[in-house]
């Protein structure tokens, strides 16, 4: 009896740490498409990225950026629809730069996209409004940090009250070990205008720890769009090298300051065989407690058709 009960101990301590590896373990290495982003217009590189609670909005951009359009996923069967800039009437607009990353807010029941265009002046950020699937351009914002001119490639609002709506900003500030983000508040109902933002904090990329281990040159990894998941206040990172991509999770940064590091359990890595040439995630984005996000996916160098919108398998909010 006394010798079944160490036995039963013993196995029973074993189950428990599986069970802990198994809550602590981040790895989504398989995914499912919902749709195929195809290239509208001539733009044929994913870009910004935002999903709504039932449907995702991604952007495309040309090669030399003259041209941007944004595709409508309706989450539930993935029909995915080119929207229409109803400033024109054409399937494109153009003054959205590289169109790196966007959000969606609501405003006065209204709905409306915020797109990060890379570019500095009056349309670092570009504020349009949309319905059904037909938008306009409202406007566009100067985003300046201590007087000085701020380009930034990601975008995601972190809270919003009756009057601001809150947003992390992340620079495009080159290859750097440590990478700037800022906080910014913009008026509920402002169209455009000059935003003053503030350093937020740092983010530590080259130490890094995905899957339990270091990556080398992490830091020369190509930098997207952002997520963040407001029911946990974590920021999602994602980094592209060839056919690896990795998102790395930082926590509590909504009122953080510092150098962050990210979470040694939670940022994970994805590579694929399938698509050797190029599998870049772009953007991603949670809603109803899934992990959507937007790549650029080539088998070989004349596969133009495999863009895609997918959603991480196996993915719990943290």
């Amino acid at each position: 009896m006394r010798k079944n009960f160490r036995v039963f101990t013993i196995c029973l301590l074993i189950a428990c740490a599986l069970l802990s590896v198994t809550a602590y373990a981040a790895y989504y290495n398989t995914y499912t498409k919902l749709a195929t982003i195809p290239n509208g217009e001539g733009c044929n590189r994913a870009q910004g990225f935002a999903a709504g609670s039932s449907y995702i909005y991604s952007a495309k951009c040309n090669d030399n950026e003259s041209k941007q359009v944004i595709y409508r996923t309706r989450i539930s069967d993935g029909t995915t629809t080119l929207m229409t800039n109803g400033d024109t009437g054409g399937k494109y607009i153009a003054s959205l730069g590289h169109a790196n990353d966007m959000d969606t807010c609501t405003i006065d029941g209204k709905y409306h996209l915020f797109v990060a265009t890379m570019k500095t002046g009056a349309e670092s950020l570009v504020k349009l409004q949309y319905s059904g699937t037909t938008y306009t351009q409202l406007g566009g914002f100067e985003l300046r940090c201590d007087g000085v001119p701020v380009s930034v490639c990601g975008v995601k609002k972190y809270a919003k009250d009756d009057n601001y709506i809150y947003f992390l900003f992340f620079a495009s500030n080159g290859n750097q070990q440590n990478v700037t983000f800022y906080r910014g508040q913009i008026p509920m109902t402002a169209d455009g205008g000059t935003i003053n933002v503030t350093k937020a904090f740092d983010i530590d990329i080259t130490n890094a720890t995905v899957n339990g281990s270091k990556v080398t040159n992490l830091n020369s990894f190509l930098r997207q769009g952002i997520g963040y998941i407001a029911s946990t206040d974590q920021l999602l990172v994602p980094l592209t090298n060839k056919n690896v991509s990795i998102i790395l999770v930082y926590n509590n940064v909504s009122t953080a300051t510092g150098t962050l590091s990210a979470d040694p359990n939670l940022s994970f890595r994805i590579t694929s065989s399938t698509f050797p040439t190029l599998f870049e995630i772009e953007g991603c984005d949670e809603t109803n407690g899934k992990l959507y996000f937007n790549c650029n996916r080539k088998k070989d160098s004349k596969d133009i058709d495999n863009d895609a919108i997918c959603s991480f398998n196996d993915f719990t909010i943290y």
